[in-house]
């Protein structure tokens, strides 16, 4: 079974399972995939992480995180004029793309349990729909739409996605013969010729040529790395997640703080309050402390450990009020998708550009859409997420899994940035601890405490299909409310899979994306 955000992308996974592939290979060619037909949220310039639970009971990540350029400190942003990084553009392309890096690794270990397919079945389709076309949903055309204006002078924005000198409508079909060719020298040169070989010349050269501080140096230094996941202990399960220089470690602190408070109703007041108020506390250790790991002061994992620190967390939520609010907030966008095989092997996988097309910036040679990551940088002489050469961004990604007490294995995750540790939490709470049905967890309302998709706001936003009492305890309890539209895109696309002991695997998509569950 595979989940992903776009139908296309789904089923391109699921054909490779058909064909004798893994979890992981079915994930690659669903990666590969939406990086085409989903490209506002995601691409081959952008980063990845990986979380891949065994069915021997072992669970590995990977970091497939890129660096700051060698050349990106504050004396290149000084000459260029700027005292903050812009969030568009070629200044904005100054971080290496892990994603290919992150395949490559996966792919390692796969083939390391049996031999598996060919890099050019793998992107098959992916190159199939960059070269002959994909249609245009009517959420990627509203959102071009939207972005229209401040990436229609970007080099090479308006060549692959303003064909027309318009934003695309619902239908149209959208051509990047360029990306087809990429990935064809990539099925056939290997991937890491991403890094070391022609291709990474090309793209090196056109980054340099374009205004980005990025470099052939930067490409081949870089290594996607595998990293013990975080984990923490609830209620009949052990929870996974990512390890800095993601936010996993803040998604796995609310559900372990909640686990601690009492809620007897799923998606009343004191389910959503008591998570809501377990954010604010996570998200308040995430700001003091999460970034690149060679930075930090303090091991992610050990608060994860330390029962009396999640005992004080609890603690200190008032359980009738609202604590003060607004928090410093990270933006973002990207996508998840998961796939289980005959094997067992579950994957749960998550990448993007940042920012909806992230730097906007396409390589001219390659039709390699970059991302911003490194616009979240700081241009700063120390502190949190410092821009220094050879510094990893924080990340709001973390793709995160489940392993049940009674053999249960569960994974998970959703894209939205800020709302990514929350709509997980609400999901997994609404399966694991209330007994509702996985599609149906993943279809309720939602809620969303500060920003998504590159906004600054500091309400708590909520999705008009709560039961009314419960918004109004909400207000009376002190927080700062917000209606959205049923079903907005604005509280993520989330997914989910769990394979059960019998060998049967649920599955559940989005209604707020263009997703779907492919099974066999």
């Amino acid at each position: 079974m595979v989940t992903s955000p776009h139908h296309l992308a789904s089923q391109a996974g699921l054909d490779v399972l058909r064909d004798g592939g893994t979890a992981i290979e079915a994930v690659v060619a669903t990666a590969a995939a939406l990086a085409v037909v989903y490209p506002h949220m995601t691409g081959i310039g952008g980063d990845g992480f990986w979380l891949v639970l065994w069915p021997d009971g072992r669970t590995e990540t990977i970091d497939a995180c890129g660096a700051a350029a060698r050349r990106a400190d504050l004396d290149f942003y000084r000459a260029a004029g700027r005292d903050a990084i812009p969030w568009r553009g070629p200044l904005a392309a100054n971080t290496v793309a892990g994603t290919i890096s992150g395949w490559d690794l996966a792919l390692s270990w796969s083939h390391a349990q049996q031999p598996g397919l060919s890099l050019h079945r793998l992107l098959r389709d992916a190159i199939y729909y960059a070269e002959q076309g994909v249609p245009v949903t009517e959420g990627g055309a509203a959102l071009t739409q939207a972005k229209m204006d401040e990436l229609a002078g970007i080099p090479g924005f308006r060549d692959v996605f303003l064909p027309r000198g318009r934003a695309p409508r619902a239908g149209d079909m959208l051509h990047n013969p360029a990306l087809s060719q990429t990935l064809r020298r990539l099925a056939s040169d290997g991937l890491d010729s991403f890094y070391r070989g022609a291709l990474a010349r090309d793209m090196a050269q056109d980054l340099r040529v374009l205004g980005s501080p990025l470099d052939l140096a930067d490409l081949n230094t870089h290594q996607a790395r595998a990293r013990p996941p975080l984990h923490v202990d609830v209620t009949g399960a052990r929870l996974f997640n990512m390890a800095p220089p993601t936010q996993g470690v803040a998604s796995l602190l609310i559900l372990a703080i909640f686990d601690r408070l009492r809620a007897d109703q799923p998606d009343g007041f004191d389910h959503v309050h008591g998570l809501v108020e377990a954010t604010k506390q996570a998200f308040r250790y995430r700001d003091a402390h999460v970034g690149d790991p060679a930075f930090m002061s303090v091991d992610a994992q050990a608060v994860l450990d330390d029962t009396l620190a999640l005992d004080g967390m609890a603690l200190a939520i008032d359980p009738a009020r609202a604590a003060p609010w607004p928090h410093p907030s990270q933006a973002g966008d990207t996508v998840w998708m998961g796939a289980v095989d005959a094997d067992g092997v579950a994957v749960s996988m998550i990448q993007s550009v940042y920012f909806e097309y992230g730097s906007g910036v396409v390589l001219p040679r390659t039709g390699v859409l970059w991302q911003n990551r490194g616009a979240s940088f700081r241009l700063a002489e120390d502190g949190w997420n410092a821009l220094r050469p050879g510094r990893k961004p924080f990340h709001t990604l973390n793709p995160a899994a489940a392993r049940f007490d009674d053999g249960r294995t569960m994974v998970y995750g959703t894209m939205g940035g800020e709302g990514q540790p929350q709509t997980q939490a609400a999901l997994f709470t609404r399966y694991a601890r209330y007994g509702i049905g996985l599609q149906q967890a993943v279809t309720a309302p939602r809620w969303l405490l500060g920003r998504t998709w590159g906004e600054d706001s500091t309400t708590l936003k909520y999705e008009d299909r709560f039961a009314p009492e419960v918004i109004a305890r909400l207000g009376e309890a002190g927080h700062v409310l917000e209606a959205m539209p049923a079903f907005t895109s604005t509280m993520g696309h989330a997914g989910a899979l769990v394979l059960h002991p019998s060998g049967l695997i649920e599955g559940a998509t989005d209604p707020r994306s263009d997703g779907m569950v492919a099974a066999w």
